[in-house]
Order: structure tokens, then sequence, then C-alpha cells
């Protein structure tokens, strides 16, 4: 065997490098030579030298290196197996043995291809999957890893394959956070056996990690990491409209039985007004009624956010309406030292939608006071600023409020058109899912962007009239 094995090699060593069909003579010479071998013995010492051939190369290349030595061993064995044959039946004509010898070797390379050829589309499936994909074998050892996978990891695929998870911890392109990341993934879904993790980038992003466990994999571990943030966003926006549902029930049942009482203590109160004129106490009076007022302001406000009136829509230019907005807004941004600036249209081209104006204008009025509060809070000597601008992609019509005022936290903005919830101490909270649900009410849509310390940025999508 060992004579055979000082053959065997070199023979495949050509073959496998110079790639030529015309190297597998030397197959087609050695399967003759091997007639009365054990087939184990023969893929044993196939194995034995392709081993030696991939151990200094990379994972890629070795694959290719153990598809190319299947052809060569596939033609030696065929070889072999004719020589058996040959030797079973001595009657058997030589002429029909070659053509039935030529005939499965044509077969077998056929039935090869096809199967590369699916292996390879699959593959490239997996590769370019928009989930991120790893496979660890039972020793923990990764195995397969997609372009995804790496490119949430920021580490070059060749380099990954072969280590273990301790490895990988230890690379030393690996980021601080990404390395924190998968120490927690390997806390709750290793040791723990969770088949799912949520969490959440520095970038905002929701990602879903799932596992598959060896028992259902013969001992392999498949991860994938999945970006979620659009369903988080479709759950935010049906959890939103769950809460105003609610809202509305609420809204519905006291109200009246809120502002008929109101209604009754205001009257009384202005009864008594001379009586507390009389004896210096008038002060009391105008507190009372403001502060009713105030209480009847909060009532109309929740039942505006409970149940806007339907829309009564009528064709406007949104740039019309903005420098109206603008006009009625500077008196009120030159007292708190702030200025308001709408930038004109690129083109100059008219921007027409069908709206309901007096809704539309409530909202783009409220973000604007929120505005204003905003660069008030800011304690420096930069001036404040507002801008206003529209865009127009052809289906929807994006009004645009940016303040240079104290921006919030993403804590904030998750919660901004809750109801109630507010920053301010005389807020009512109501403002913002009014707007909220009066835009939705107009087929569009309200999205914020804000750092703190860089200010924010309210957009609204309304959809261009027909």
């Amino acid at each position: 065997m060992q004579a055979i094995r000082k053959r065997y090699f070199p023979a495949l060593a050509e073959y496998i490098r110079g790639g030529k069909d015309a190297s597998l003579s030397q197959a087609n010479e050695l399967g003759r030579q091997l007639y009365g071998f054990n087939p184990e013995e023969i893929i044993s010492l196939h194995e034995e030298c392709i081993q030696s051939l991939a151990a200094n190369v990379d994972y890629k290349e070795a694959i290719q290196l153990y598809h190319r030595s299947f052809i060569f061993l596939m033609e030696l064995m065929v070889t072999c197996r004719f020589k058996m044959e040959i030797a079973a039946d001595r009657s058997f004509p030589e002429q029909t043995m070659d053509q039935k010898f030529s005939e499965m070797r044509e077969m077998l390379f056929l039935s090869n291809r096809s199967f590369e050829k699916v292996k390879n589309k699959y593959e490239n499936v997996l590769q370019h999957m928009d989930s991120g994909i790893a496979l660890f074998d039972n020793d923990g050892i990764l195995s397969f890893i997609n372009v995804q996978m790496a490119k949430l990891l920021d580490i070059p695929r060749k380099t990954l394959i072969g280590c273990n998870v301790r490895e990988i911890l230890l690379h030393p392109k690996l980021g601080k956070g990404t390395k924190r990341t998968i120490l927690r993934i390997y806390r709750e879904m290793i040791l723990k056996r969770n088949r799912y993790f949520e969490f959440q980038q520095k970038d905002g992003k929701h990602l879903l990690a799932t596992v598959t466990y060896g028992d259902q994999l013969d001992g392999d571990f498949l991860f994938s990491v999945k970006d979620v943030s659009e369903y988080k966003q479709i759950e935010q926006s049906a959890l939103q409209n769950d809460k105003l549902a609610m809202l509305g029930k609420i809204a519905a049942a006291i109200a009246h039985e809120i502002r008929n009482p109101l209604t009754s203590i205001r009257g009384f109160i202005q009864l008594l007004r001379p009586y507390l004129l009389e004896v210096g106490k008038e002060e009391y009076a105008r507190i009372i009624l403001t502060e009713i007022d105030r209480a009847n302001d909060i009532i109309y406000e929740f039942l505006n956010s409970s149940k806007p009136s339907a829309p009564m829509k009528q064709a406007i230019s949104i740039n019309h309406l903005l420098k109206e907005v603008a006009i009625l807004t500077e008196s009120e941004a030159l007292l708190r030292n702030c200025e308001i600036i709408v930038e004109p249209v690129i083109g100059g081209e008219e921007s027409i939608v069908s709206i309901d104006v007096k809704q539309v204008k409530q909202v783009i009025l409220n973000l604007l006071k929120n505005a204003l509060d905003a660069v008030e809070e800011v304690q420096t000597e930069r001036r404040g600023r507002i801008d206003i601008h529209l865009n127009n992609d052809g289906q929807y019509v994006a009004i645009t409020i940016k303040d240079n005022g104290k921006g919030m936290d993403k804590s904030t903005m998750g919660r901004l058109f809750d109801p109630f919830f507010t920053t301010k101490q005389a807020g009512t909270g109501l403002g913002l899912s009014v707007s909220y649900r009066i835009i939705r009410n107009h087929g569009g849509n309200i999205s914020v962007d804000s750092r703190v310390g860089f200010g924010t940025e309210f957009t609204i999508y309304l959809p261009l009239a027909a």
C-alpha cells in the first residue's frame, strides 16, 4: 500500500493543481493497479492524501480541492470496479466494456455537475439572505457564515471560519459593542437555552437572534440574526392606535359628566364676583374662572384626541398655508428671540393637497409652539431658529419643521405621541396625540428625529391631491 501511496499522492496533486482531464489517465491506470483492494482502503488512502494537500490552504480553497479530488476518486473507482468485472467474466467483450465504462463515467460526471449546480444555488441563496447566518458544529467550531452575518460583525468571513466562540471574541477586529452583544446572546441563548433573543443596536435598529439547537441539525447549531426594525414600527403604530381607541372610549364616558358641573360652578362664581369685589377678594374669582377655563380646554383637547371630527377637505396650496402659519407665529417668535424661516420650494412648484385646513393648521401651529418652547429652554446666548421646508416626491408632500432647541433622548421620543405624556410643567400631553390622529385621518404620517443638544425635526407627510 505504501508503494501505491507514493504514486497516488503525486498523481492526485497533479490533477488537482493542473485541472486537466488528460491527467485523469493516471487515475485510470491507478484504478487498474488497485484491483483487489478493499474500497474502504482506497477511500482511506484518498482521504489521507487530500488532507495533506488541504492542510496549508484556506477554507474556501480547501472546499475546491475536495471537490476536484472527488472527480479523480470517481474515475479511479470506476476503473477499479470494471477491472474486477473483467476478471470475473473473461468472455465480456472488450469493446462493449469500453463503451459501458464511458457511459457510466459520463453519467457520474453529469450527476456530479447537477449536484454542484444545486449546491451552489442554495449556497448563493444563503450567502445573500437579508438575515445573518452562522453554523457551528458540535465542537463549537464555525463551519459556515454568510455575507450578512460577517457584515454585522464587521469582520472578513475567511478569518472567522474554523474559529470557536472564544476565538471570535478575541478577534482583534471585533468592536467592543459587538463583543458585549455576542456575550449577551451567548448567555441568553446558549446558557439559558432560549430560542429567541431581541436586542437593539446603538443606531436604533432592532435585531432578532434565533438559534436552532444541535438535536435538530445532527449536532450543529444554526444562528440567524434579522433586522426587525420595520416590524417594530408597525407594532408601535398598532399600539398607538389601540391607545387612542381606548382613550376614545374613556372620553365618551366622562367628558359630559365633567363639563356640566364645571359650567354650573363657573356660573355661580360669576354671580358671586360682585360680593368678592366688596371684600377685596376679586382675585380669587379671577383665579377660579381661569382654572375652570383651563379644565374646559383640557376636556376639549381630550375629546379631540379621542375622536377628531371628520376632515372637511378642500384643495389648497400647502405653500400658502405654511406662509400664513409663519405670519401668525412671527410676533411670538420675535418675543422669544427666535427666527422662523420658510425655505422656498425648489423650482417654485406648488404642492396641492386635499385637507381640512383648520385641522392641519392646528397641527402645524402645535408643532411650531413646541419648537418655540424647546428653543426658549436652551440657556445660551445663541438665537433660536426654526426652519420650515417642503419636499415633493410626486405622491406625498413632506413638511419639515426643524429647530435648534434642547432636543430629546430616545426614551422621550418613544413616548412622544402617547396621550397625557408631557415634559412641560403646564402641558396636558394631548397636543401631539391629537396632531397624530389628525394627520392619520388625512392618510398621512408624522415622524420625529432628535438629538439632545442639537434640536428636533418633525416631518409631516400628506398625500398630494389627485
